[in-house]
């Protein structure tokens, strides 16, 4: 038996060379005729179907982007003005502190205040001596007439009950002057009617301060109070754009005095009037501003969605040739180029709003047309420029 195996086992290694040839000369005869009838392609004139991107028409929420320049200023300010004449005696704060509601800021000297103060509490006092010394005659001029009804006079009940009545004016007037006198005398503490930010000091302890309730130009404000935690930040909207403005509406915004530090806002108010001057509407966002890295007067660009086209037929602005705006190079359900005539509106940086000619779905050229011409076949390729931008 080993020596019949002995004797097959060369018979087997040369018919395995022998297989392997074959195999070998088969696709060699395979390829030179898979070359042939290339080459014989190619003599014909039969070039390979060409790769053409396209991008596919959808509907897309388009809209305009306009930039305007914003300026941010306080949520409130005021000029806090004394409302009685006198010496500034003490001054609390300085340009830059911050301050509370009901904070005391400046405390203002007046003598004669102090001095009719207690003229009227003098006088109160007086009136309540002389309303109880009347009161009390009356009242047991009242219950002797009840014990013996002839024995008083009428007209001196009459008299005792005038007099009565007469002390117990005299007081509210009294309490009235000393409320007054009172009242006058708490204006020469000035307090910080907000939470906010000194901003201004414009006098100092030992200057007279004339009062501020009128439109006087002599008298002197304290400081200046501006509530920046929360800050006003105005922008001008041209006439063109006054339609698409609307309390709520997401804006975008770009500090550039921070280094071009973005932030989302909403539009909280407009005017609702165009000045006849600059032809604009004034529109404002609120910032809030806590840690106070925001500062009044900074500006900033305000980036606004107009002229909104909800679900809008689009088509890449790829897919416009630059001398001829009225066509488009469409790849069909046969896989040729067809032209098509279109109508476009409106023109956002990516896109273009089509009002007429295309249809949702369809395939439109998108790059450079001019090694393309109608009818030839194409292998439509489709592409995401909005993803690749």
């Amino acid at each position: 038996m080993n020596s019949l195996l002995r004797a097959c086992a060369p018979l087997a290694v040369r018919l395995t060379i022998g297989a392997l040839a074959a195999l070998l000369i088969v696709a060699g005869a395979l390829w030179k005729m898979h070359r042939a009838h290339a080459e014989t392609g190619r003599a014909h004139g039969t070039p390979p179907v060409p790769t053409v991107a396209v991008a596919k028409v959808d509907r897309e929420d388009l809209y305009k982007e306009v930039i305007v320049p914003a300026e941010f200023r306080p949520y409130e300010e005021v000029e806090l003005q004394a409302k009685v004449s006198g010496f500034l005696r003490q001054m609390n704060v300085d340009i830059g502190d911050r301050v509370r509601a009901g904070q005391l800021v400046a405390t203002l000297e007046v003598p004669e205040l102090k001095d009719d103060l207690d003229r009227a509490i003098a006088s109160q006092q007086r009136a309540e001596a002389d309303y109880r010394d009347a009161h009390l005659v009356y009242t047991r001029l009242q219950a002797v007439n009840k014990t013996h009804p002839n024995l008083i006079a009428q007209q001196d009940l009459d008299t005792a009950e005038t007099k009565d009545l007469t002390t117990a004016a005299a007081i509210a007037g009294a309490k009235a002057d000393v409320e007054k006198y009172q009242t006058l005398l708490g204006y020469t503490r000035i307090t910080a009617p907000f939470d906010g930010v000194i901003t201004r000091r414009y006098a100092d302890p030992g200057v007279l301060i004339q009062a501020g309730i009128s439109s006087d130009t002599q008298s002197m404000p304290l400081v200046r109070l501006s509530d920046n935690y929360r800050l006003r930040l105005d922008f001008p909207v041209s006439v063109t754009y006054v339609k698409d403005i609307r309390p709520g509406e997401s804006v975008m915004v770009n500090v550039v005095s921070l280094g071009g530090r973005t932030l989302t806002g909403a539009i909280a108010r407009f005017t609702r009037r165009v000045n006849t001057d600059t032809r604009t509407m004034t529109a404002e966002i609120e910032v809030p501003n806590p840690r106070l890295e925001f500062v009044p007067g900074m500006y900033a660009t305000v980036a606004l969605k107009v002229e909104r086209r909800p679900r809008a037929l689009a088509i890449p602005t790829e897919a416009i040739a630059a001398d001829n705006k009225g066509t488009v190079y469409v790849v069909n359900r046969n896989h040729e180029i067809e032209v098509r005539q279109v109508t476009l509106g409106l023109e956002t940086p990516t896109r273009y709003e089509v009002s007429s000619g295309l249809n949702e779905g369809d395939l439109v050229v998108v790059g450079n047309r001019a090694k393309f011409s109608p009818g030839q076949k194409v292998e439509p390729k489709l592409i995401d420029l909005l993803n690749q931008g």
